[in-house]
């Protein structure tokens, strides 16, 4: 159950008034006013708010908390995007809800499969303007059958600029609201609920960092968690980040349960500076001690993510490095073969040269995994996302309750 929301509303704040259809009803004004910072094309956006928030909401409205459950199970269980079709509630009050707020959708512009059926790749179009692109995964093996996992954008392209990513060709245009993140779960849980699947991990790597977004990215990671909603457990939401250090630390803060990803990929300054400009600011010793810190206060596994490059980072001495980094920190390694990018002039490894890497980094007590490559023959896998036109329109599917 979430939290209620116990501050009383102002009485000025339930005014009578009249509507068209003659019925005494709060003025929409001042509840609008109320959630100026959540809004759609006037109206109040109800998939941007908190449960907290939808409580004060309709107690702004002059009705009860449990209103506020109602609503929550209709937007994240059935996915209904109309008042009207909410018929546990009253019909005034189904009309009341729609003079004054708005339950908008993304729109599924594209979505193109890989030849296995393994991995789909969605592209979004945003209301306001813009695309964004999520991928859609299968893993029998770790998550067994009917289970998917979703990799998910927080912002309309990049600011980070790594030098072998995809997303960071796009620069940043601006960062994704929280409700445009959510939807990108609840659109695809739609979608695999008529294969009889669920979405039952999310991970923040697609395009954008996650920490740079902070605020939204917070707050969607509340409402995919939310039990009354889709009920993703927090260890099954993994953050993804470059290394913005005050947020790493920030977010220990919140001392929640997800997982923590470090975009690690270097084990000298000058060659991650070099991948990665971030590291200029924030350089390996500064991140590796806001990771421990992470870890005094949540306790959890942080898991490194290593893109192996031929011939520039991918050496034993490397994997040495690492090693000797990591001493200390309850670690997962999580090698990535290079995933081609068109004008980036990398090579992948050798399985060789990842074999050994591998080898040499369990020496040293640390779990060490090479990440099963899905969507490559897409350009959905790693490092590949940036907002290509898909090649296969989705066929409109009838709404269902």
């Amino acid at each position: 159950m979430f939290t209620c929301w116990h501050r009383p509303v102002h009485k000025d704040l339930i005014l009578p008034g009249l509507s068209q259809s003659g019925y005494n009803r709060p003025v929409s004004a001042p509840v609008i006013e109320h959630f100026s910072d959540h809004l759609y094309e006037g109206k109040v956006n109800l998939k941007d708010l908190l449960p907290e928030e939808i409580e004060q909401f309709f107690a702004l409205l002059g009705e009860p908390a449990y209103r506020a459950r109602q609503v929550i199970r209709w937007l994240y269980v059935r996915g209904e995007s109309e008042f009207e079709n909410m018929t546990d509630l009253s019909k005034d009050l189904r009309a009341r809800l729609a003079e004054v707020a708005v339950i908008p959708r993304l729109s599924t512009r594209r979505f193109q499969s890989s030849k296995n059926q393994d991995t789909t790749k969605y592209l979004f179009e945003l209301p306001a303007g813009g695309e964004v692109e999520s991928v859609r995964m299968r893993y029998l093996e770790n998550l067994g059958p009917g289970r998917v996992a979703v990799c998910i954008s927080s912002q309309v392209g990049c600011a980070m600029a790594c030098d072998f990513c995809a997303s960071g060709l796009l620069g940043l245009k601006r960062h994704l609201k929280t409700w445009e993140i959510v939807d990108q779960v609840m659109q695809i849980q739609l979608d695999v609920r008529e294969q009889d699947e669920r979405v039952s991990n999310v991970v923040f790597m697609g395009l954008g960092e996650p920490l740079h977004n902070y605020d939204n990215v917070l707050r969607a990671i509340r409402l995919l968690n939310l039990a009354e909603g889709m009920g993703i457990g927090m260890r099954h939401l993994t953050v993804s980040t470059s290394g913005l250090v005050p947020k790493i630390r920030k977010l220990a803060e919140e001392k929640l349960s997800i997982r923590l990803a470090i975009s690690f990929h270097a084990t000298d300054d000058e060659l991650r500076s070099k991948m990665m400009p971030v590291n200029r600011r924030w350089p390996i010793a500064e991140l590796l001690q806001a990771c421990r810190e992470y870890q005094a206060v949540t306790e959890r596994r942080i898991t490194f993510e290593y893109i192996l490059l031929d011939g520039v980072n991918d050496s034993v001495a490397e994997a040495q490095r690492l090693g000797e980094l990591l001493e200390g920190i309850h670690a997962l390694v999580n090698l990535i073969p290079w995933n081609p990018v068109e004008g980036i002039p990398y090579q992948r490894s050798r399985p060789a040269a990842v074999r050994a890497f591998q080898d040499k980094i369990e020496e040293f007590g640390i779990k060490c995994t090479v990440r099963q490559e899905k969507g490559s023959d897409i350009d959905a896998a790693c490092g590949q996302l940036r907002l290509r036109d898909l090649g296969e329109t989705r066929p409109r599917r009838a709404r269902t309750a």
